[in-house]
């Protein structure tokens, strides 16, 4: 037999909760949760279950990477059936293109299932296990590589979101809903989570890629364990606090956006460029309004290859534009006139 968390881990968790989101839960919101069968997640299904009954809903993706997946899949399954909780498997169905990286892919994959699969469920609150060590480990991790403001953030504790499905067969008619992706363990140790799932004799299993060397973040695992200097708490938050600061700059660069953004005249496909005046920047704000650019371009022009995101690296574009000659990055062209820099989608390379 299971036994309830303690009533103070439950009011906690329900206050973690609802600070992460920014506001109270109301007795008839669902809430998804996303559920791997370790130890973290299972606590937080333990805990979501109690504090807020009947209203609760988990999933588990079977990415299908590991022999063990399927079981894992089915513990959790049977764990939610003993206690009542709705419980959903999910696969991945879409082949990995051989140039994704293998973590990035499964993490997008999953990601976009398990959203479609709130929303289906009714659900406008998907909550994940994301605990403190989790992010200091990414902290480290990303101050190793050298990351800005957006990178040392690490994993937000709200993130809103939204979802898009296809109305009819003819893949231009999309209905759009928003959904909460929220962190309410960031606060709460990897140790106190699986505590609590030994002491309630829930079950779990242990990911075997946790202790794999081959992986950056089992080195920085390793290290938080080892160094009584490096504090999770403290570390986490800072991130926070970085957290705060980038969604200071990311208000600003909207504003940016509004107000830089430059139309000229006789340009015949204005919705497929993204023309921006950079006179006076920082640099910092001209690298944001540079990846707003190019992820804009490659939405309209539907380019998905290569990969990009805010991780990725485009201070050799910066340096190139600043110094007036034109470079290409991720599929998009860009080319500055002046203090304007002009973003379209590069041509083919010309085969030899």
């Amino acid at each position: 037999m299971t036994a309830l968390p303690d009533p103070g881990l439950i009011a906690r968790f329900r206050g973690d909760v609802e600070a992460a989101l920014g506001r109270s839960i109301s007795p008839v919101e669902k809430i998804a949760l996303a559920v791997s069968g370790g130890p973290d997640s299972m606590a937080m299904l333990a805990l979501a279950a109690a504090a807020f009954p009947g209203q609760v809903t988990a999933a588990t993706v079977d990415h299908g990477l590991r022999p063990a997946s399927a079981g894992e899949a089915a513990l959790v399954a049977d764990y939610c059936a003993r206690i009542g909780v709705a419980h959903a498997t999910l696969s991945i169905a879409e082949p990995r293109d051989p140039r994704d990286n293998l973590h990035d892919w499964a993490r997008g994959q999953r990601y976009a299932l398990l959203k479609r699969w709130a929303v289906g469920q009714g659900a406008r609150i998907l909550a994940t296990a994301h605990h403190a060590d989790d992010q200091a480990e990414t902290f480290l991790m990303r101050a190793a590589r050298g990351s800005g403001v957006a990178g040392l953030a690490g994993i937000r504790a709200h993130l809103r979101q939204e979802v898009s499905f296809p109305v009819g067969d003819t893949g231009l008619v999309f209905d759009v809903f928003p959904i909460d992706l929220i962190r309410p363990l960031l606060g709460w140790r990897v140790a106190e989570l699986r505590a609590i799932a030994v002491a309630g004799a829930i079950p779990f299993v242990d990911d075997p890629s946790n202790a794999d060397d081959r992986f950056d973040r089992t080195a920085f695992r390793a290290l938080l364990r080892d160094t009584d200097l490096l504090d999770p708490h403290h570390i986490a938050r800072s991130a926070s606090h970085a957290a705060e600061a980038d969604a200071a700059l990311r208000a600003m660069e909207r504003w940016l956006w509004d107000t830089r953004k430059v139309t000229p005249t006789g340009v015949d496909d204005p919705d497929d460029q993204s023309w921006l005046d950079m006179a006076g920047l920082p640099r910092e704000l001209k690298r944001r309004l540079a990846r707003s650019a190019i992820d804009s371009v490659r939405t309209v022009s539907g380019i998905t290859r290569p990969d990009f995101s805010d991780a990725t690296n485009i201070e050799s574009l910066l340096d190139a534009l600043d110094g007036g000659k034109s470079a290409t990055q991720a599929g998009i062209l860009v080319v500055p006139k002046g203090t304007i820099w002009r973003f379209s989608e590069a041509p083919p390379r010309r085969s030899l």
